[in-house]
């Protein structure tokens, strides 16, 4: 899973990078508020970890100005402030958790997979009963135990199926998986991914839902 870290201590934030990517996450750093802004326009993310202090635009700042455009994405602060208004302002920003510095790595990482869960963001191998599996956190389609090396928006689409498994995902439910704000995106590329996605999962598993989306039945 991909994780945006704001900090602006070099020597912490190439510390909790060198952690977390051990233990699996793929991490990126912003060493300040813009940075982290301009990355998450590029890229999508599954979960910030943000500071309250950093340069030009603060950890608090940040967060409020992505739930403003509906960015749910889970969100924990590491932060040196301990006092009971500056965390009361932290979650009335949005945030979901938050630990004080200096912070003790073995409950981060306990934090971190628990508020994943509690996201529906699995870190367990899915299996399906015709063969394939899926790991979420390396990001990779198997069968029958073979990489099958999908390509990774392929992946985020297979990924936002299971999510909504029985269910239906919509157009605009793929445009946000699939794309960052600043990406521009075609209704002929969504339906080159989708029939990407059926030459592994089967024709079957997703039929055309008119005006709406597609309907998952895997």
């Amino acid at each position: 899973m991909k994780i945006l870290l704001l900090e602006d201590d070099t020597l912490f934030a190439q510390s909790i990078e060198d952690f977390l990517e051990d233990e699996g996450f793929d991490v990126e750093i912003a060493y300040d508020g813009e940075e982290a802004l301009s990355k998450n326009f590029e890229s999508n993310y599954d979960l910030y970890l943000l500071d309250i202090n950093v340069p030009k635009l603060n950890g608090l700042e940040f967060l409020k100005e992505l739930r403003a455009i509906n960015d749910e994405t889970p969100a924990i602060f590491l932060t040196s402030y301990k006092d009971k208004e500056t965390l009361k302002q932290g979650f009335l920003t949005g945030a979901d958790d938050y630990l004080t510095k200096p912070v003790d790595l073995d409950e981060l990482i306990l934090r971190i997979k628990s508020l994943l869960k509690r996201s529906n963001k699995s870190l367990d191998v899915i299996t399906l009963e015709n063969g394939l599996s899926f790991n979420p956190l390396t990001k990779r389609i198997y069968e029958n135990g073979v990489d099958l090396n999908v390509p990774i928006k392929v992946v985020h689409l297979f990924e936002l199926c299971l999510q909504n498994r029985e269910g239906i995902i919509t157009k605009e439910m793929i445009v946000s998986k699939l794309w960052s704000c600043s990406q521009e995106y075609s209704e002929g590329s969504i339906r080159v991914y989708i029939n990407n996605l059926k030459k592994i999962v089967g024709k079957e598993c997703l039929s055309n839902v008119k005006g709406i989306g597609y309907k998952v039945e895997f």
